[in-house]
C-alpha cells in the first residue's frame, strides 16, 4: 500500500502576511512590486517540491487598510509571469465571482493553464468587504447567501465555458488545410438567474481539462458550497481539533452528495516558525510579536468581524457583544468561529486580539519539533496537507532547506515531482468532458 503524502501549498505575500510584517529591518518593504523577489520565492519553493503557491487578493482597498491590502499586483498576471520561471509547481490565485464576468475568467485561467502547461489553480470567493461593490458600479455588498448562489452559477458557467471544445477539436493539419474541427466546438447557451452566456470560449479546452479549483468558505452555506464544488479547501483552524472537526464534515457533506471525500484535499493554514535550532525559532517568533501593537492588532481583528470599528472599547473589558448581534454580510465563518472561542472561554477583547490577530505559536522550533506537529495533525486527521506560511518573510528558504528534509525523512513528503500537472502532483482525476 503506497504510503498517503502531505500536500503542500505556500500563500506568498510579498512583503508578508501579517500587517506590521513590513516592520523588521530584514524585510524588503516594496517586496509587492519586486518580480524578482517573487521569482526567487517560487522557485525556492520550487526546489523544496511544494505542490503549489499561492497568490490572494482583495478589491477594495483605502489608505487606513493593512499594508499587505492598500497595494499589491493582481494574482493572474504576477502567477503568468511566475509559470515562465518554473516547470514544476502549481500557480494558484483569487479571483472574485461577485465582481468578475465568468466569460473573463474562463479565459484567465484557461490561459494561465495553457502558458504553465497544467498547472493553473482558481481560489473562488465572493468577496467579504462591505464597500467593494462601489468599485463596480454596485452599492454596498450582496447579501452573503445570495453570494454564495451566484457564485455556484458563475462556477457552473465557468467550466462549462472550458468544456464548449472538445480535446481534440484542434486539427492542425497542413496537409489537408483542416485547422479547426468546428463539429467539436460548441456554444454554452447558459441562461440562469444571474448569468447569461452563449459561447464558446476563443481558447482550447484547458491542459488540466478544469484548472484546480479551491475555496475557503467557513460557515455553513460556505462548507456546502466548498463540498461541493471544492478539489482543495483551505482553513484556518485554531488548534487540531476545530481542524479535525472541519475536515470530518467537510468529507461527510461532499459523501452526502455523491462526491468521493478522498478526491476533496482540506488545508489547514499554518505559519511557520522554524529554526536550526528551538531558541532561534523562538527569537524568530519573539522578534515577530514584537512588531506587533495592540491598534495594528484590533485594525485585523476588524477585518475578521466584518468591519466592526472597535475603537473606543477597552481590552481589558470582555468581548464587545455587539460584533455578534449585528448582521454579518462578510466573513460570517469568522464571527462565528469567534463567538465559540469568547463563549467557551469568556475572552476580554485583548485575548481575542492575541488568538486570532497575532501569530500562533503552534509551529515554531527545530525542523524536528515543526514536522512532529505536522505529523500529527495529518495523521490524526486534521488536513490532507498544509498551507504554509513563513513566520517572517524570508524565511521560506529555511522551510525548504530545514523542515522539508525532515518530512522527507519520516516518509511524509515526496522526494521528486509527480505527473506534469498539478492535477496529477495532488492525484486529482482530469475531468472527462460530457459532450
Amino acid at each position: 500500500m503506497t504510503q498517503r503524502m502531505m500536500r503542500l501549498g505556500f500563500l506568498m505575500e510579498g512583503q508578508g502576511y501579517a500587517w506590521s510584517d513590513w516592520r523588521h529591518p530584514k524585510v524588503q518593504s516594496d517586496a509587492m512590486y519586486d518580480f524578482d523577489y517573487f521569482k526567487e520565492q517560487v522557485q525556492t519553493l520550487e526546489r523544496g517540491l511544494f505542490d503549489f503557491c499561492f497568490i490572494a487578493d482583495n478589491i477594495y482597498t483605502n489608505a487606513n487598510a493593512a499594508p499587505i491590502a492598500v497595494s499589491r499586483l493582481e494574482p493572474v498576471t504576477l502567477l503568468s509571469g511566475l509559470a515562465a520561471v518554473t516547470k514544476h509547481i502549481g500557480l494558484a490565485g483569487t479571483v472574485s465571482c461577485t465582481y468578475s464576468e465568468p466569460f473573463n475568467v474562463a479565459r484567465f485561467f484557461a490561459s494561465l493553464d495553457h502558458i504553465s502547461r497544467g498547472r493553473a489553480a482558481w481560489n473562488v470567493v465572493t468577496s467579504y468587504l462591505p464597500d467593494s461593490g462601489t468599485n463596480f458600479s454596485q452599492a454596498g455588498l450582496p447579501d452573503h447567501d445570495l453570494r454564495y448562489r451566484s457564485a455556484g452559477e458563475h462556477l457552473a458557467v465557468v467550466r462549462g465555458l472550458w468544456d464548449t471544445w472538445e480535446d481534440d477539436a484542434m486539427v492542425q493539419d497542413k496537409a489537408s488545410g483542416v485547422f479547426l474541427d468546428k463539429s467539436k466546438v460548441h456554444e454554452l447557451n447558459f441562461r440562469g438567474e444571474f448569468f447569461q452566456c452563449k459561447g464558446p470560449i476563443n481558447i482550447a479546452r484547458p491542459p488540466q481539462g478544469h484548472p484546480v479549483i479551491f475555496q475557503a468558505g467557513d460557515s455553513e452555506v460556505g462548507r456546502n458550497f466548498a463540498a461541493r464544488h471544492a478539489d482543495g479547501i483551505f482553513c484556518v483552524p485554531v488548534t487540531v481539533e476545530e481542524s479535525r472537526e472541519f475536515y470530518a464534515d467537510i468529507k461527510s457533506r461532499a459523501a452526502a452528495i455523491g462526491r468521493d471525500p478522498s478526491k476533496i484535499l482540506i488545508f489547514p493554514n499554518i505559519r511557520v516558525f522554524v529554526g536550526r535550532t528551538r531558541a532561534e525559532a523562538q527569537e524568530k517568533y519573539r522578534e515577530r510579536v514584537e512588531l506587533i501593537g495592540m491598534a495594528d492588532g484590533l485594525s485585523r481583528l476588524s477585518k475578521f468581524c466584518d468591519g466592526f470599528d472597535f475603537t473606543g472599547h477597552d481590552v481589558e473589558a470582555p468581548f464587545p457583544e455587539e460584533v455578534f448581534s449585528r448582521q454579518t454580510r462578510g466573513l460570517v465563518g469568522h464571527v462565528k468561529k469567534i463567538e465559540r472561542m469568547v463563549r467557551a472561554d469568556g475572552l476580554t477583547l485583548r485575548e481575542v486580539v492575541q488568538r486570532v490577530a497575532w501569530p500562533s505559536d503552534r509551529f515554531v522550533g527545530s525542523a524536528q519539533d515543526v514536522a512532529e506537529r505536522m505529523q500529527h495533525w495529518f495523521e490524526s486527521g486534521a488536513g490532507d496537507g498544509f498551507m504554509m506560511v513563513d513566520g517572517r518573510p524570508g524565511d521560506h528558504g529555511d522551510i525548504v532547506d530545514l523542515l522539508v528534509p525532515e518530512l522527507q525523512k519520516r516518509g511524509l513528503f515526496r522526494t521528486a515531482y509527480e505527473g506534469t500537472t498539478l492535477r496529477d502532483r495532488l492525484g486529482l482525476a482530469r475531468p472527462a468532458n460530457p459532450r
